[in-house]
């Protein structure tokens, strides 16, 4: 597991550095908003989460996990906050959803074969589907009992689940998937059937002490939405190479 911390910034002035408070935050490898590989945690959610940090006066701590355990781990309140999970009536019962704070991402289908062509949600009956574990897309698809669903701790693996034809499409996060496809060498096409995201949130563990400066967070985040901070640093992440094929 990792376990990164960065200190904070010495010119933040939401809150002297001597009253800092430790944030540890619970994350799983997902480039490029949660990438985990280089010498210090980066991608865009990241990015978006330390200048919030900065206004907060917070010192981050990373723990990496896979997605599955993140979750548990905020459940049990050993990390204090995730980065982006998706609102569901189960989650909010050891969560608390306190902003959206970042970009929605629509979710498309990957696939190969020309037969597993995904052109609406009724072409999903019968196909073997890669999923993230413990992940949530939309409703609909989340509370499909009928869909067969293979569960795998990164999008790479599935990715490369696909290849080996042991499963037939592949759910993601646009620009995760279209990361994960480019990194592994999947040449996956995406399917003309896609699903507009919803919010992502900034979320607490209702166990942590941080649940007590909601006030202060939705200050914070008011204030590096209307400063064009998080845009900015949105724009840093999409290129016109981001654009999937067959859109």
């Amino acid at each position: 597991m990792l376990a990164v911390v960065l200190p904070l910034a010495a010119e933040s002035v939401a809150q002297p550095p001597e009253e800092a408070v430790s944030a540890v935050v619970g994350v799983n490898h997902a480039p490029p908003y949660r990438d985990l590989e280089g010498e210090a945690p980066s991608g865009l959610y990241i990015d978006i989460f330390l200048a919030l940090a900065e206004r907060m006066g917070w010192q981050a701590e990373f723990r990496e996990a896979p997605f599955r355990r993140v979750l548990k781990m905020a459940e049990d309140g050993e990390v204090d906050i995730l980065l982006g999970p998706q609102r569901t009536d189960a989650r909010s019962r050891f969560l608390a959803f306190v902003d959206p704070l970042f970009p929605s991402e629509s979710k498309l289908f990957f696939y190969l074969s020309p037969d597993h062509e995904v052109r609406r949600y009724e072409d999903l009956a019968g196909k073997r589907i890669g999923v993230l574990d413990k992940a949530s897309y939309f409703t609909e698809f989340d509370k499909d009992d009928s869909l067969i669903k293979e569960p795998a701790p990164h999008y790479e693996n599935l990715m490369l689940m696909l290849e080996k034809d042991r499963v037939d499409v592949v759910i993601a996060p646009e620009l995760i998937g279209v990361d994960a496809s480019r990194s592994t060498g999947v040449n996956a096409r995406v399917a003309p059937y896609r699903v507009p995201g919803s919010e992502s949130f900034l979320v607490i563990s209702r166990q942590s002490p941080l649940i007590e400066q909601t006030d202060r967070i939705h200050q914070a985040v008011a204030e590096l939405k209307d400063s064009g901070v998080i845009q900015e640093l949105m724009a840093q992440y999409r290129t016109p190479g981001d654009s999937p094929p067959d859109r």
